[in-house]
């Protein structure tokens, strides 16, 4: 199952993301966690499939990003995808959850299935996301952000903020405790340390790293970014809002921008945005990713679906979803 260069230039080229969750890195992380990962593959189509267990309702099947079908030219490739709900059926899972790049691919996904497909309760990603081109000169990346962005960039480094790439102990160590005052004070539920620490430790180097703020002594801000292939994408970041006038995250940002240029990619993803209105939690942080390019809009995803094997397991999953956001 091990992606060669050729299936890698594959899963790129056709994912808007850069399709690093469809990567073996990712799935090797996966299946270090305890999941079970399955595969089907063929010309002009890929999807890592990871297998999800529930409590009471058992299996389903999730295709994070996918399945990948070629996005200038999809075609319905319904041997594969009897291939999947197959794979479904013979483990028990009770229905299939897909990610399909484009509205397209999604309704060439659903003539090509006998299946009842609908729309998942919920996006397991994030349905916007914001793509960075920086294929551009550095002089030109600064100049079309907005101008309180790179003000603030300066201002960082004017405050004595330095940035440092490294592994060691006590940076993840750091990064962790981060994590969890980021969690308090925003009132969210983050992943565990045993969650970050086993992505760190099971997913390639060249592939993932930190990147820490460190001003007077302390490292402030921490942030986690994927490399693959031809993009880098912040993957989750962390801080510590007593230090918020140091400007450490746009210096963070900034230099993260700069080490995927030297790197070779030619897009940095910041990751999941919401624009479709200014009244929502994730305002500030989606004023943030923009301001460091505004004329570039982002990309949307259809959302997650699903591929109905069982009915019975189905609609009791509905209904457990349906009670808990009662409770």
């Amino acid at each position: 199952m091990k992606n060669n260069p050729t299936t890698n230039n594959f899963i790129q080229q056709n994912s808007p993301d850069g399709g690093f969750l469809q990567s073996d890195s990712w799935v090797h992380f996966q299946s270090s966690a305890g999941r079970k990962i399955f595969n089907v593959k063929k010309d002009g189509f890929w999807a890592n499939i990871v297998e999800h267990k529930l409590p009471i309702v058992g299996k389903y099947f999730y295709i994070p990003r996918g399945p990948v079908l070629e996005i200038a030219k999809p075609k319905i490739q319904t041997k594969e995808m009897r291939e999947m709900v197959d794979l479904a059926r013979k483990n028990k899972a009770g229905w299939v959850r897909i990610e399909a790049a484009t509205e397209e691919i999604l309704e060439l996904i659903k003539k090509s299935m006998d299946f009842k497909i609908v729309k998942a309760p919920h996006d397991m990603q994030p349905r916007e996301i914001f793509i960075m081109d920086i294929e551009k000169k550095e002089e030109d990346l600064l100049a079309q952000m907005k101008a309180k962005t790179r003000y603030n960039i300066k201002l960082a480094e004017k405050k004595g903020v330095e940035v440092i790439m490294s592994r060691e102990k006590k940076y993840l160590d750091r990064f962790f405790e981060l994590v969890e005052i980021t969690a308090k004070r925003q009132s969210i539920t983050s992943h565990s340390k045993s969650y970050y620490q086993n992505m760190i430790e099971s997913i390639p180097e060249e592939n993932i790293k930190i990147f820490c703020g460190k001003f007077e002594g302390q490292i402030i801000a921490a942030n986690l970014v994927l490399f693959f292939n031809e993009t880098a994408t912040y993957l989750h970041g962390a801080s510590d809002d007593n230090f918020r006038n140091s400007m450490a995250p746009y210096l963070l940002q900034w230099r993260q921008i700069q080490e995927a240029k030297k790197s070779g990619a030619k897009k940095y993803d910041f990751g999941g945005i919401k624009t479709t209105s200014e009244e929502n939690s994730w305002a500030g942080i989606t004023r943030f990713k923009r301001s460091f390019s505004p004329k570039t809009q982002p990309f949307v995803f259809p959302g997650a679906y699903d591929i109905i094997i069982s009915a019975t397991k189905y609609n009791l999953y509905r209904f457990i979803q349906k009670i808990k956001c009662i409770l």
